[in-house]
């Protein structure tokens, strides 16, 4: 596993954004998350070191993790980008959106049907976006689609929307204030994965976690390793 985060910054963009993470890490550093800009590691998956790629053959790259890939002000840069991943056919990249609206005018020319190498993240978090969002991303020419239900705010029913979805990833919200993620939603969302055989990831658990009635207050330390505990993976 590899992280590739040719710029960092952001905007936000609906209500999923209300507790983002990155947010929170820059003012802690004292930076402005609203400017966006490039980064030293902008070239990482064609460093090479000795003659031979820094990063290895085979491995999933997690593409602008500190940003979101389709940002209008990195439009200028995208284009590099594309070059890199085409040059890097024996990688991995997946990159995750709330910006699908503006997909087919970010792609690169020669995109066609997709690269086989790509993976795109849908990110919805409620049935409003799920719905605004997925009937754009159902029609996209992508040949690996993940959707990612993360952070999860409501419930939400995602069964017009599978077909060729390859993994649905479920999970809370991290924060002191976060709105609370309900048990049941998450089985829910499961259920209609298992009903299409698609596959599905309980990520992690909201700080804010509540399970057959009961309220649990967890750590964010803890919240992936308890979503693994519930074994429900499918």
């Amino acid at each position: 596993m590899a992280i590739w985060n040719p710029w960092r910054g952001c905007h936000r963009h609906s209500t999923g954004c209300k507790f983002c993470y990155i947010y929170k890490g820059d003012y802690k550093k004292g930076i402005d998350t609203n400017i966006i800009k490039k980064t030293e590691k902008f070239y990482a998956p064609i460093e090479k070191k000795r003659g031979d790629y820094k990063i290895k053959s085979g491995q999933i790259v997690y593409l602008c993790f500190s940003s979101d890939f389709l940002i209008e002000d990195a439009d200028k840069w995208r284009t590099e980008c594309w070059e890199m991943i085409r040059e890097r056919s024996d990688l991995h990249f997946i990159f995750l959106t709330k910006r699908i609206e503006r997909f087919l005018d970010c792609i690169p020319d020669d995109w066609n049907n997709g690269y086989e190498n790509v993976i795109v993240g849908c990110t919805v978090e409620n049935q409003e976006n799920a719905d605004r969002r997925l009937s754009i991303f159902s029609k996209l020419p992508i040949k690996h689609k993940n959707i990612i239900c993360q952070p999860l705010i409501e419930n939400i029913n995602l069964s017009a929307y599978l077909d060729n979805i390859e993994l649905v990833v479920v999970g809370g919200e991290s924060d002191k204030n976060a709105r609370p993620l309900y048990y049941d939603w998450v089985l829910q969302i499961r259920q209609q994965c298992i009903s299409q055989n698609v596959h599905f990831e309980f990520r992690q658990c909201g700080t804010h976690f509540i399970k057959d009635g009961k309220k649990y207050t967890l750590k964010v330390r803890d919240l992936c390793s308890q979503a693994k505990k519930a074994n429900i993976n499918f």
